[in-house]
């Protein structure tokens, strides 16, 4: 018997398909996918959980899965989930699952003026890079911090490393929210501050990396020249976020929220707020309330946390950079934005404006030109979105709408995609051999052991040129240009 969703699927012939509302769901579910692309999915349980997160209290508009979904916590990567802050008594749910452990996971684009050829040395440029960069799971390496530097960053993100000396103050105009979010208390556990204290400036592990990668190709010639980037310049993009502070925070509130609901059958139940939800790991508060408000405060820190974190990250790259390249080596930001995030918007809801709590995970945000929120660099143009692909076939950079919101809450893909689980790659991909022949192609690769390399090989994520085309079908962004990779420093 095919999954009961597969009986109530509909192409929409727009670049996506709608799963009709169903069950416990309350609303409809939307995939950026086509015929094609879904053929591709033997594993049918993130369009499972998307499925689930239609049943969320004070869930508006349509549940949404962008092209790179897979399979999640809860959520699938690539959902995106909005809700109404002015729903029912205290206001519709949020879910630490909608957002993921690692909050304010992101990505940072620094462009260079400077070519491929004004490189000296690649090979001791990218050594150089990885021995600056301190990338791993341990979380080694991270500046020296007092307790009174955190605060300051858990309350002031990007700002506060600024004023430590990492960062430019030009760069904050450029960061999704300037790179801070509203925190009143900043209460995180002592486990999350003891794990922030030793590892800011650090990548991290897994999908983390750090590319010096050149543009290959320009296809939206105008919006390129707006923002500064041409054909062969050397770029690159810093993929990190708020390392064990943040696993610490979800880890704390999911443990909280999940113990607050019992099995009922075939749904979770939480009494108190007569919640029903058919996966435990959904668990979700209303966001007025005492539990709901403090983990939005506490999710906001740690996301202030990542904002710093690749602040620190973009320092030490541009301070290797010089000493390599010189003049040539300075790197100038170009958007830095968050993929595991949740943030209370205004967006119109067939036909009204709603105030919501909008949860991406795996996604980013896509806003479009003229949108009030984006540096005036970008009011033509709509905003950056930056879209890692993998190791070998390259990534590519987009922009939001030329003109008003699009359909899904201005969200777009966050990257390719897993189409191997982590397990599942390192069983079939010689991470050795992987490295040889990515060598071979001219990519310098710095990674800690095979295993990373096995797990983030470019056959274990999905076609990131076939996602790039079904996110501009859909009118969620529009491609402006693709870079291939030079450099490859990874945990």
């Amino acid at each position: 018997m095919p999954p009961t969703w597969r009986e109530h699927l509909v192409d929409e012939g727009d670049g996506t398909m709608r799963i009709k509302a169903h069950g416990m769901m309350k609303v409809d579910a939307r995939m950026v996918t086509d015929a094609q692309h879904m053929q591709q999915h033997a594993d049918d349980r993130g369009p499972e959980q998307l499925v689930n997160t239609a049943s969320l209290p004070g869930i508006v508009g349509e549940a949404w899965a962008m092209a790179d979904w897979h399979y999640g916590y809860g959520f699938p990567i690539g959902g995106v989930v909005a809700t109404d802050v002015d729903a029912g008594e205290l206001g519709g749910a949020i879910s630490p699952g909608g957002v993921g452990f690692d909050i304010n996971c992101g990505v940072r684009f620094l462009a260079l003026e400077a070519t491929k050829d004004d490189i000296p040395n690649l090979r001791k440029l990218a050594g150089r890079i990885a021995g600056r960069v301190p990338a791993g799971g341990s979380g080694k390496g991270g500046v020296d911090i007092t307790a009174s530097n955190l605060q300051e960053i858990l309350h002031h993100g990007a700002e506060a490393t600024v004023d430590l000396g990492y960062g430019q103050h030009d760069d904050l105009a450029t960061i999704e929210s300037r790179g801070r979010l509203e925190t009143e208390e900043a209460a995180i556990s002592k486990r999350a501050m003891e794990r922030g204290m030793k590892s800011l400036g650090t990548l991290g592990s897994g999908n983390h990396f750090l590319e010096l990668q050149t543009v290959s190709d320009v296809v939206d010639e105008a919006t390129a020249k707006q923002w500064g980037l041409f054909e062969d310049q050397v770029v690159a993009m810093i993929h990190s976020g708020s390392r064990g502070l943040g696993h610490q925070v979800c880890t704390d509130h999911v443990r909280q929220l999940e113990a607050s609901y019992a099995k009922d059958g075939d749904r979770w139940v939480n009494e108190q707020w007569g919640y029903e939800l058919p996966d435990r790991q959904l668990a979700a508060a209303p966001i007025h309330s005492r539990e709901g408000m403090a983990y939005l405060d506490s999710m906001n820190a740690a996301a202030n946390f990542a904002f710093a974190n690749r602040s620190v990250l973009a320092h030490r790259l541009r301070t290797v950079l010089r000493l390599e390249m010189g003049v040539d080596g300075e790197a100038t930001t170009l958007y830095d934005v968050a993929h595991n995030i949740a943030k209370i918007e205004t967006h119109n809801v067939h036909g009204r404006q709603c105030n919501c709590v909008v949860h991406r995970k795996g996604a980013t945000r896509a806003f479009d030109a003229g949108h009030q929120e984006l540096a005036s660099r970008f009011t033509t143009s709509g905003q950056p979105v930056i879209v890692p692909g993998d190791m070998g076939n390259g990534s590519w950079i987009m922009a939001g709408p030329n003109q008003g919101p699009n359909q899904a809450f201005g969200s777009s893909c966050h990257g390719a995609g897993r189409a191997l689980s982590r397990a599942q790659a390192k069983k079939t991909i010689d991470g050795k051999a992987l490295k040889r022949e990515l060598e071979a192609s001219g990519i310098r690769i710095h990674a800690s052991t095979p295993n990373v390399l096995s797990e983030e090989a470019p056959s274990a994520y999905k076609d990131v040129d076939d996602v790039i085309r079904l996110t501009a079908q859909a009118g969620l962004a529009r491609p402006v240009a693709k870079m291939n990779p030079l450099a490859v420093i990874k945990g």
